[in-house]
């Protein structure tokens, strides 16, 4: 299994409403695309951090992976991310890996 990590920082004076708007854009998508596994996201709590907002998602393997990045319905909430954050990062790691 792949984990997609997206970290968002959000620019300053983004609106709520059009935070609200991504928000319910990410929701929308796993049922909409077969290749997520599980997805899971929310804003950080803690407002001194460098980061404001969280996405963790699973997929099958990187092909799947890539599937969902060019999803018309991917496609469309990433222009709404984009348009609201000033930083993205992103991180894909196989999972089953673990400490000794």
């Amino acid at each position: 299994m792949l984990k997609h990590i997206v970290l968002m920082k959000f620019k300053e004076g983004a609106a709520e409403k059009d935070i609200r708007d991504m928000e319910e854009g990410l929701a929308g998508l796993p049922p909409k695309i077969p290749e997520i596994l599980q997805y899971e996201f929310g804003r950080d709590g803690r407002k001194e951090r460098s980061f404001d907002f969280a996405l963790v998602s699973a997929f099958q393997d990187m092909d799947a992976l890539k599937r969902y990045q060019t999803h018309p319905d991917h496609v469309v909430v990433l222009g709404k991310v984009r348009a609201i954050c000033e930083k993205i990062v992103a991180a894909d790691f196989e999972t089953g890996r673990q400490a000794p």
